[in-house]
């Protein structure tokens, strides 16, 4: 039998990768802590939490346990008119800690699809209302999603670009610069009163580079829109589960979100999974006799028994004093290491959020996802069994929580290494 990675050529097609140029996969047969480990017998720090989806480690026993103790009661069952014990759980536990004054959660399948989620009611919120509003506002540099809607309200790039004139009109405010650009207009486009709803990514954005803006700027826009009555939309998938530091982006500023997104450590990276959470006058605008005023939307495998019983132990991990001292520990050392390097030649900026770390590094061309330089970036520090994806020139750390100070540093230095070679 061949190996893994031969057999993968044969009959796989995989995401964000041009195939020709990029013809072989590493063949993962196991998985554990930080490590991800191949067919060969080499083990990979994943450094990037497997595109940021794992919280805890890989093969976490109290995941493992709690999939295998769900499995032997209930695997699944329809989730319209009837209900089960962890998805209840799990909503209890969500509404419990997350920002503001959120009261329902619906349940869907990935980050993707519960941004559509928030979409859909938003719209159907203002037309339930009787004053439809059709318009939606984002930053330039979002991403939320490759679905339709979700690909609709994220700046246009080299992933919609073929699709582009299939996406519906979405309004994009500068990214914030320090000038009140941004601000300025936010406010006056919610000034003409036809916003149904504004949506961000608070405090970092991934896909765009893992750009970072200040609590008072995203407080500045939740407030404008607070005081126009336009719908506030938070798409933590990514920064959802303490990746900021705080809980949740959104718990640093004082004006809630209508709507919270979840996806990505949701389940601590065991299994997919999407969840958009509202508030109750939201869910008061489809509450009618109506029928037509019901959100008609679902999955088959909305609310799956399994991903609702691993995201409680999840939960139970996250909220552990150990888990709260291990993202603050990761954020002090990733600060240690951004002074330090920030001086450097090759470094054209670097950040930290919580536990990301970014470096924006210099390699003579313009900064973007197709830097020309990306692959070499990768296959640097694979060749020195590091896990790290590079977004083009861009290079950055979000590490599962279990990683310990001598394999942050291993790291650390494997970086100081590349500097000295650009």
């Amino acid at each position: 039998m061949s190996n893994i990675r031969q057999r993968d050529k044969e009959v796989i097609w995989h995401p964000y990768t041009p195939m020709k140029l990029w013809p072989e996969a590493i063949g993962i047969v196991k998985g554990e802590g930080l490590y991800l480990e191949d067919e060969d017998g080499n083990r990979y720090m994943d450094a990037i939490s497997s595109w940021w989806v794992n919280l805890h480690g890989h093969s976490h026993p109290h995941l493992a346990e709690a999939i295998h103790r769900q499995f032997r009661t209930l695997e699944h069952a329809i989730f319209a008119g009837f209900t089960h014990e962890p998805a209840v759980e799990l909503a209890e536990k969500l509404l419990a800690i997350l920002p503001g004054n959120q009261r329902k959660i619906f349940y869907s399948d990935n980050g993707s699809t519960a941004v559509e989620v928030a979409l859909k009611m938003s719209l159907q919120y203002w037309a339930n209302k009787g004053t439809p509003k059709k318009k939606f506002v984002a930053l330039e540099g979002a991403y939320h999603g490759d679905t339709f809607g979700a690909m609709s309200v994220s700046s246009r790039s080299i992933f919609t670009q073929v699709f582009d004139d299939k996406l519906f009109d979405v309004v994009f405010i500068p990214f914030p610069d320090g000038t009140g650009d941004s601000t300025r207009q936010l406010e006056a486009l919610l000034a003409q009163d036809d916003v149904a709803a504004f949506i961000a990514e608070p405090l970092l954005q991934g896909t765009a580079g893992m750009r970072t803006y200040a609590p008072d700027i995203l407080e500045q826009y939740f407030r404008l829109c607070r005081q126009r009555h336009t719908l506030i939309i938070a798409d933590e998938v990514l920064t959802g589960f303490g990746r900021t530091g705080k809980l949740f982006a959104c718990d640093n500023v004082a004006t809630p979100p209508d709507i919270i997104c979840l996806s990505k450590g949701l389940t601590g990276g065991a299994m997919p999974f999407g969840v958009t959470a509202c508030g109750q006058h939201i869910f008061d605008a489809f509450y009618d006799d109506d029928r037509g005023k019901t959100l008609y939307h679902g999955h088959s495998y909305t609310a799956n028994p399994l991903a609702c019983a691993v995201a409680i132990a999840s939960l139970q991990l996250l909220l552990a004093d150990e888990c709260s001292a291990s993202r603050q520990r990761i954020e002090q050392r990733h600060t240690g290491f951004r002074d330090k390097i920030a001086a450097h030649p090759k470094v054209t900026s670097s950040r930290v959020c919580g536990t990301m770390l970014a470096i924006e590094l210099n390699t003579g061309g313009a900064t973007s996802y197709t830097n020309e330089q990306r692959d070499f970036l990768y296959r640097f520090f694979i060749e020195r069994k590091i896990l790290l994806r590079p977004l083009g020139n861009i290079i950055y750390l979000l590490p599962p929580y279990c990683i310990t100070n001598e394999e942050l540093q291993y790291i650390y230095a494997t970086i100081e290494e590349l500097l000295t070679i650009l």
